[in-house]
């Protein structure tokens, strides 16, 4: 690593030594594939299903791979679903969704019941996320959309509460101001049309970051050159104005929450301003919330 990304973590009371190597999940009740990919796994005490997996251990080219058995996802991101503590029939908000491994990790959770929401601003990314869900056969009870994560106002709403009562010009307003669906799963409920319908149970706010925690990201860096790493994850105005994105989507997540509902606030970033200080900030703002 380069002087300059080792000062940002001592100024940020880091030992660079947390990059570790890369984990995968396997999809609950699958057998190992320890004989496929000529290693044994060691399983993460702490997190059910997750295995260490050397860098150098290949899987993309293997049955269990192929056959969506096994999952390409950080312990970290893992940690983050695993802490919204998912009951069967939840209804669960993704609000950075893409690029999809933790929206599958839900669905997996969920099962044959409850629905999953994944929304994102970009819509190619959204598109991986659909590919990813199709992968592993989970679409049932997913409903994709592309749409500002601060702005994204959709509400779930269970079947035996949909009434299509509503005036046809007050319908047809509100269909005008639906963001654009791109996947629709045929069990994940009727799209809700206000606060009023229902809240979601649990709600996932992975926020954008300068992804200075996340490994893969910073050996990017090798490719695009360490030069930029500065302007791309180190500089101040940049995390300044991360910061204000991530109280957005913090406030709007917990806003679409119904009440005693659950959300998470993650990102991929070690600094305390994006962090602690964000959700810092967000309690003085919001009486009603509550830090578990």
């Amino acid at each position: 690593l380069p002087e300059a990304f080792l000062d940002f973590l001592n100024q940020n009371g880091l030992d660079p030594s947390i990059y570790t190597p890369r984990y995968i999940r396997l999809k609950p009740g699958v057998a190992e594939i320890e004989a496929e990919i000529e290693f044994k796994l060691k399983e993460l005490c702490w997190l059910p299903h997750f295995y260490y997996l050397p860098p150098d251990v290949r899987i993309a080219s293997t049955q269990a791979y192929r056959d969506g058995k096994i999952y390409g996802i950080d312990a970290a991101s893992g940690a983050a679903v695993s802490a919204l503590n998912i009951s069967p029939g939840d209804h669960v908000l993704d609000l950075c969704t893409a690029p999809g491994a933790k929206l599958c990790m839900i669905l997996d959770l969920l099962g044959s019941s409850g629905s999953a929401t994944g929304v994102d601003i970009a819509r190619h990314r959204l598109a991986a996320s659909r590919t990813l869900v199709q992968k592993y056969s989970l679409g049932d009870r997913c409903r994709l959309f592309v749409a500002d994560g601060t702005t994204f106002s959709l509400m779930p709403l269970r079947y035996n509460e949909w009434t299509p009562r509503r005036p046809w010009k007050e319908r047809k307003r509100m269909a005008k101001a639906r963001p654009e669906l791109i996947f629709y799963g045929r069990h994940s409920g009727v799209v809700g049309l206000s606060k009023d319908d229902v809240g979601y149970d649990k709600v996932l706010v992975d926020a954008e970051c300068t992804h200075d925690g996340s490994i893969k990201h910073i050996q990017k860096f090798e490719q695009w050159g360490w030069t930029t790493l500065s302007r791309r994850v180190l500089d101040a105005y940049r995390t300044d104005d991360l910061t204000v994105l991530q109280l957005k989507l913090l406030t709007n997540g917990f806003r679409l929450l119904k009440a005693g509902g659950c959300l998470v606030y993650s990102t991929c970033s070690l600094t305390v301003a994006q962090n602690e200080d964000v959700v810092e900030k967000f309690l003085s703002q919001q009486p009603t919330a509550e830090l578990v």
